[in-house]
């Protein structure tokens, strides 16, 4: 059985949790789905119209969070510690049934989600995955924010870097190849805020479930929390997680290279809608091999379908 063809999981996985935003109790099911499905929300709380689709131009708000919305007003928010789980462990199909609006933050990386999915095992099927392929470099702007996608042969690379006046957290960067590294770090990284950023977010409405055991909070030049960070650029890599999340709201794995500095949800949704709003920049391919020799695809055992 190939590692190219679709997977789901093997079993049911149950999520209890809080969320970070709305602080809310919520319980959430991850099931397995036949190939094909793709990933998908099912708001259980309620009765009709409750499918949501996590997909790029179904972002409804990007703000501290990736929010998805249906034609309804049906929304789930804080999906992009989850979809980046998913991605990095090859789930291709899988209807995820929540009873609230906003998706448990556990510990505030996708460490647990991980490790549930490792427990029940993965399913793979006989059907060939599908993917996209970049084929125009896009790029965009935002004051000192800016991330571009170019074209690359057989991976998908994300190269992020953080530039912050706190002199604890600082600039990090770090590169990675989603289909070939040891994600384990970026897995593991969990979500971050300034101790001086907790009151703006309090009068947003946001973070009302935060706490010290699921952010790092950060004061002057040292952290609050009691144990110590997981792993030396944690900040970084836990904005590579958002990222992998956010750009799988793309449908499909993705082979391209992107860059990104000081960026984040909203400036990667912007990005990929700019990416799909021309056919030309991209293309749907479909793997037709049972076998690779090496890494995670061959460019040269692809045969487009678009």
């Amino acid at each position: 059985m190939s590692v190219l063809n679709q997977k789901t999981i093997k079993k049911t996985i149950k999520v209890d949790g809080v969320g970070l935003h709305n602080g809310k109790k919520v319980h959430m099911e991850i099931k397995p789905a036949q190939p094909n499905t793709g990933i998908l929300f099912k708001r259980i709380d309620l009765k009709n119209n409750n499918l949501i689709i996590p997909g790029v131009f179904n972002v409804s708000s990007a703000l501290y969070c990736t929010t998805i919305s249906n034609n309804f007003g049906a929304s789930v928010s804080t999906i992009e510690h989850l979809m980046g789980a998913l991605y990095g462990m090859g789930i291709d199909n899988a209807l995820i049934e929540i009873d609230n609006d906003e998706v448990p933050i556990l510990d505030g990386s996708a460490k647990i989600y991980v490790e549930k999915i490792k427990k029940v095992g993965i399913e793979k099927s006989e059907v060939p995955i599908k993917i996209i392929k970049i084929l125009n470099t896009i790029s965009l702007k935002e004051g000192n924010k800016t991330i571009s996608i170019e074209p690359n042969k057989i991976s998908l690379d994300i190269d992020f870097e953080i530039k912050y006046e706190n002199s604890f957290i600082g600039n990090q960067r770090n590169q990675i190849k989603v289909y070939e590294d040891d994600l384990s770090n970026i897995y593991n990284s969990r979500t971050f805020c300034l101790f001086e950023d907790i009151e703006k977010l309090k009068k947003m409405n946001l973070a009302k479930g935060g706490s010290l055991e699921n952010a790092i909070v950060v004061k002057g030049d040292k952290i609050l929390n009691q144990d110590k960070l997981r792993n030396k650029i944690e900040f970084v890599n836990h904005k590579i997680l958002d990222c992998m999340g956010d750009l799988y709201l793309s449908g499909y794995k993705i082979i391209g290279k992107l860059t990104c500095s000081q960026g984040g949800h909203k400036l990667t949704n912007q990005l990929l809608r700019k990416v799909f709003s021309e056919n030309s920049n991209f293309s749907i391919i479909e793997v037709k091999e049972k076998n690779i020799p090496h890494s995670f695809i061959n460019k040269n055992i692809l045969e487009s379908i678009a």
